[in-house]
């Protein structure tokens, strides 16, 4: 069956629209499929009003914005439900109970497609490892399909694409690996890259929840696939997974790629980035020179330790994307490589929960300014910030003023480093990726 037939005359329930693009890439889809379609979001029309105008051609697709409805979760032949939707939905239950199959769209893709699917989880380092590994197929010259949490990447309109034996590279979240776990289906290839604590705001504190959806990564795999992860976290893993993992276990360190290798990208963590990806690489039986080639020519992802523009002697990186504090002291520790304290952070946002001790130690080793930007979570560390000694603190109204602000509190040969470790949610931005651009604007626009 074509995956148009699979889809045809079928009344779905899109739960989740979102203004990140990946909701109205699944829309477009299901509509272009031909489904009867139910579109619902909490958000109100406004708040979706330039994702309800990519849509605005389509007549078969029905809108319920503000609310969800229980009649809409039990009357369709399906959901596919967004990533974030709480573990204790009132309207997936109404689902369940009404035996109405629940899909997300990684997932789906992954059941329709006939691709050989690369999975990569973990806290950090996500992004990159995928990224790293679908340059490593292309220089190998293999089918390669990139999608799951990647910005304004949808995964089911890849079947458009998709051909039995093509690779697919998914860059999964914890969200969108409860799709799997629904499913009972794991990649052929589970990269697991990190554990640390993040989402607890929505896991209820709890890390052992966090984990059992980011083990749906290997949890379902057999002895022919693979799990590739870090040494040094596979006493993590065996931590919070007590039963036998049935995939070969492909354990790597930052010794791999050896140190002959010349990375593009800064930092010990991408060193274990590039192990991960090179540890795909061997699994799959790439050339060793094809990967090498691959690895030591990337330069790295938008919004992770991205150099941007010098001013005035001083350099700038965006590392929008680091939303934890381990995130954000990977950055700190792949920059000052003087031990001179010559940083000036950018920091701050909405609160997720998370522990800061370990970022406020590194920031008083490192940083000779902070930069605050407002949010929830900067209301509970500012206090802290405040009372570390030797470090100037200012708080800024907006993004513009943090700029100018770190500039005015920088030396030449200095470095501002944005990297906010917290979320993006708030007055100020849109998401995580207006916040990105919104970044990347002002300080391209500096002279």
């Amino acid at each position: 069956m074509s995956y148009k037939s699979y889809f045809k005359n079928k009344k779905i329930t899109l739960m989740g629209l979102g203004v990140l693009g990946r909701g109205v890439g699944v829309a477009k889809f299901l509509a272009d499929c031909g489904a009867v379609l139910t579109v619902t979001d909490l958000k109100s029309h406004r708040e979706l009003k330039q994702s309800l105008q990519e849509l605005k051609r389509y007549k078969n697709i029905r809108y319920v914005l503000g609310r969800h409805d229980l009649k809409d979760f039990k009357d369709c032949d399906m959901v596919i439900k967004a990533a974030g939707v709480p573990l204790d939905s009132p309207y997936i239950k109404e689902a369940h109970k009404n035996k109405i199959p629940v899909e997300m769209d990684a997932s789906l893709f992954a059941k329709l497609s006939g691709a050989k699917v690369i999975g990569i989880t973990g806290t950090r380092g996500k992004s990159t490892v995928t990224f790293l590994v679908s340059r490593i197929l292309k220089q190998a010259g293999r089918p390669v399909l990139v999608g799951g949490n990647i910005r304004g990447g949808s995964s089911l309109p890849l079947l458009k694409k998709a051909k039995p034996g093509d690779y697919a590279v998914l860059e999964l979240d914890s969200w969108q690996l409860q799709g799997f776990g629904d499913s009972k289906l794991s990649p052929h290839v589970g990269v697991f890259t990190t554990f640390f604590p993040d989402h607890l705001n929505y896991y209820g504190g709890s890390m052992q929840k966090y984990f059992n959806d980011k083990a749906n990564v290997f949890k379902y795999q057999d002895k022919e696939d693979f799990l590739v992860t870090q040494r040094k976290f596979l006493p993590v893993i065996r931590k919070f997974y007590k039963r036998k993992i049935k995939s070969r276990i492909i354990a790597v360190s930052s010794q791999d790629p050896p140190k002959s290798y010349k990375l593009k990208i800064p930092g010990e963590h991408n060193r274990d980035n590039a192990a991960l990806a090179i540890g795909v690489g061997r699994a799959l039986r790439i050339k060793e020179a094809v990967i090498r080639k691959a690895v030591e020519n990337f330069r790295g992802v938008p919004g992770r330790l991205e150099y941007l523009n010098t001013v005035r002697g001083i350099k700038i990186y965006n590392d929008n994307n680091s939303t934890t504090p381990e995130a954000t002291i990977a950055g700190l520790k792949a920059l000052d490589l003087t031990g001179s304290r010559n940083i000036v952070l950018i920091m701050g946002g909405s609160d997720k929960g998370l522990n800061m001790a370990g970022l406020l130690s590194e920031v008083k080793k490192r940083c000779r300014a902070v930069v605050l930007i407002e949010g929830s979570g900067t209301e509970k560390i500012k206090p802290q910030v405040l009372k570390i000694k030797n470090i100037a603190v200012h708080r800024s109204r907006d993004l513009k003023d943090c700029i100018k602000s770190a500039i005015g509190m920088a030396e030449r040969g200095d470095i501002i480093l944005f990297s906010p470790a917290f979320a993006s949610f708030g007055r100020l931005f849109r998401n995580e990726y207006d916040r990105n651009d919104q970044f990347v604007k002002i300080v391209n626009g500096l002279r």
